[in-house]
């Protein structure tokens, strides 16, 4: 656990947390939007997907304060799959801290946001990410277009 000196606290997610976590997905989703496009999925959809997601994943952490998730990551080899917050915890520092925690965790990280988030681009790019490819939304199922980042650690003295 990672204490954060605002009461939030860092921490691996646990699978029998997914109902949770999916509560947090759909809701940052939805109130994303017009940035993101609309959910494909009803809520039993995403209940029924993330402990798959979860399963396959390298890691999931999740925010936490009061007994409440209010944000999560879910990485994979070498990329930050999903990571959101739920409405009203965004610009809290919350992102910064788990984009912090993968990086420490990897060497190299991709990720993929959608074209018209220019929230989460430039919060991405904040960080370190940058640009490696735009498409016309042919990765995601929306079909909405979408971009490419990626981060590499500093490489030290050689």
């Amino acid at each position: 656990m990672v204490g954060t000196g605002d009461g939030v606290v860092l921490r691996p997610g646990l699978l029998e947390e997914s109902d949770e976590i999916a509560a947090v997905f759909v809701a940052s989703r939805r109130a994303s939007v017009p940035a993101i496009p609309p959910l494909l999925h009803d809520d039993d959809d995403v209940r029924q997907w993330l402990p798959t997601k979860m399963r396959a994943a390298r890691a999931t952490w999740v925010a936490e304060t009061q007994g409440a998730l209010v944000a999560f990551m879910i990485l994979g080899e070498g990329s930050i799959e999903h990571l959101y917050a739920a409405p009203g915890w965004t610009g809290r520092g919350i992102g910064a801290r788990l984009v912090t925690l993968a990086q420490a965790d990897q060497p190299a990280l991709e990720l993929w946001a959608f074209q018209a988030n220019h929230g989460a681009r430039r919060f991405y790019e904040r960080h370190g990410f940058v640009v490696v490819e735009e498409t016309d939304g042919r990765n995601n199922e929306e079909r909405t277009p979408d971009v490419r980042y990626e981060w590499r650690a500093e490489a030290g003295p050689g």
